[in-house]
């Protein structure tokens, strides 16, 4: 019988094939109460568990396939940092101690503990990562338990594979990559989870987060999977059956096209250059930036470095990384955000007291609450300038004071490096996130005093029309084409024009195919995106003639009605 099933689709285009089910079954975690004299022992037993994944992890990491992307070996080392962090690999040992409980039960208490805290990132790609901190407790539970980590897959017997899992781990991906999947698809995840970047890297077709799928498909099934509408069609008719195969092939054909135009200049119809740059979360995903063509680093997320551990990284820790992405861009732009977490977060280091995080201290607020911390980055962004095209970039500004009190701090930065005798360019431009309506609405006093904006539509979105985005109950109502948004990102622009200062578009806009035309319209000429997304805006790019476009986008900037904005967004891509 057929039947659909509904999720995320996180990487686009289509795959058909039959279902190959992969178990990763999770343990349920035994509880019971053991003898004083057994508590010393059961503390070793888990030290062990942890020591022998540990181990496993190196394994994976010496033995990643030949052509893996990049952004395998980064993510094996996230969850070796995750093995780590004395929340999983020490607080249970004291809960054993404590309770005089077994060691299964101690772990999955404090897994479920750090679990809670990640949920409550309001940021999509740090909320994520209570999935890896989920994909790390289960191999120690595996491990403690006497499981094997997972069943081998098996080659395809007839045509193409499409693996079908509960979730998937950046460690199975390693298995992954040594057999020919057509795509996969996932009970769990999201657009920003560390298996998603993969499967966009790997340029499968991919759909997530679809709760029941691995329950309800059976070993064999025949597939559909729509990464496009985030669509699995499981045992298709004949007819849908043949329609999406006219459909997959010609993807295929598109991605083939696309692939040419990695050289070819990003220009309009009528003349028109546009900058197409990449965001980035690690300093491995410059290889895939290079590999897209990115004319260079719109958006470079330096949370990484403070995630998943007790301490601050060091000035020279900070540096390296900033110069490894600094000299890897080849003399192309960087533009690295300062950085960006807070009461939301859920960073160790940081006590959480905010009752509203979204609204809490985080970003440049905390920066300016806590400005050793902010002393210490701007010092290592500086010295990285020194080695490549770096741009530095304030998130959440709302207040001119805010931007005061930064552009000080700044200051005295680069005078500390002055009378060190630290070689670094004086003049490294800085620049402001625009993604909180005030700051918007605000857009010119901002411009005159910095040398570039980023309008971050993910939060201006979010902000601006009251909606969080990650609640299922509401997240439809999130409206990149809401004609208040629009309104601001227009304004935005127009004070960039008027004041000679550029502006880029950094959300998930930028990579929207749907939107480019729109956006050159009305003025974009700095777009930054997923790497993947790069060649499909360009081919939108060299499509266009911004001269007949602008004023369409200026009628639909009137329309006011949903339907009257989606009858002239049909006319701007026709």
């Amino acid at each position: 019988m057929s039947f659909s099933l509904h999720g995320i689709g996180v990487s686009g285009g289509y795959a058909i094939g039959r279902a190959q089910l992969y178990s990763h079954e999770r343990l349920e975690a035994p509880h019971y109460i053991l003898r004083p004299e057994h508590v010393e022992a059961e503390v070793a037993r888990f030290a062990a568990a942890v020591e022998s994944v540990r181990e496993e992890l190196q394994g994976l990491q010496t033995h990643i396939p030949e052509g893996a992307p990049a952004e395998l070996s980064a993510f094996i080392e996230v969850h070796t940092l995750i093995l780590s962090d004395s929340m999983l690999s020490e607080l249970p040992k004291r809960l054993i101690r404590a309770e005089q409980c077994n060691a299964e039960w101690a772990l999955a208490r404090q897994t479920e503990a750090l679990i809670a805290q990640f949920e409550s990132i309001d940021d999509d790609y740090l909320r994520e990562r209570r999935h890896d901190v989920r994909q790390v407790a289960d191999k120690v539970l595996k491990a403690l338990m006497g499981h094997p980590g997972h069943a081998p897959l098996r080659a395809a017997d007839e045509g193409e594979s499409i693996l079908v899992a509960h979730d998937l781990s950046p460690s199975d991906m390693v298995l992954f990559k040594r057999h020919a999947f057509a795509g996969f698809i996932t009970d769990l995840g999201g657009t920003t989870s560390h298996t998603a970047i993969l499967a966009r890297s790997l340029n499968l077709p991919s759909v997530m987060a679809l709760h029941n799928a691995r329950a309800m498909i059976r070993e064999g099934d025949w597939l559909i999977v729509d990464g496009i509408a985030g669509v699995v069609i499981v045992d298709p008719d004949p007819a849908i059956l043949e329609e999406y195969r006219l459909r997959h092939n010609q993807w295929r054909l598109e991605q083939k096209k696309l692939r040419r135009l990695k050289s070819s200049p990003s220009t309009t119809l009528d003349g028109g250059h546009v900058d197409l740059m990449a965001n980035i979360d690690l300093p491995s995903d410059v290889k895939q930036a290079l590999g897209e063509g990115a004319a260079g680093i719109g958006l470079f997320r330096s949370e990484f470095l403070f995630l998943n551990r007790a301490d601050l990284p060091g000035e020279d820790e900070q540096f390296e990384a900033y110069r490894t992405v600094a000299r890897g861009m080849n003399e192309r732009p960087v533009v690295i955000r300062t950085l960006d977490v807070g009461a939301d977060k859920s960073v160790r280091w940081m006590e959480d007291s905010s009752v509203n995080p979204a609204l809490g201290l985080r970003a440049i607020r905390l920066c300016l609450a806590e400005p050793q911390i902010f002393l210490t980055q701007i010092r290592a962004l500086y010295r990285a300038s020194h080695y490549g095209k770096v741009q530095i970039l304030l998130p959440m500004l709302a207040s001119l004071n805010e931007l005061d009190q930064a552009l000080a701090l700044i200051g005295a930065a680069r005078g500390s490096l002055r009378v060190a005798g630290i070689p670094f360019d004086p003049d490294t431009p800085v620049g402001g996130m625009i993604e909180i309506p005030a700051a918007a609405l605000a857009a010119e006093w901002f411009a005159r005093k910095l040398d570039f904006l980023s309008l971050g539509t993910n939060d201006l979105i979010q902000y601006t029309l009251a909606i969080d985005r990650t609640d299922d109950a509401v997240a439809h109502l999130y409206d990149p084409l809401n004609p208040g948004v629009l309104s601001l990102i227009e304004h935005t622009l127009r004070v960039g024009r008027k004041l000679g200062k550029p502006v880029s578009v950094c959300g998930e806009m930028a990579g929207d195919t749907r939107l480019t035309r729109l956006l050159l319209g009305l003025g974009l000429t700095r777009f930054s995106m997923h790497p993947a997304h790069l060649l499909a805006v360009k081919q939108q790019v060299m499509r266009s003639h911004v001269g007949e476009l602008a004023p369409l986008a200026r009628k639909l900037l009137r329309a006011g009605r949903p339907e009257r904005i989606q009858e002239i967004l049909a006319r701007i891509n026709a």
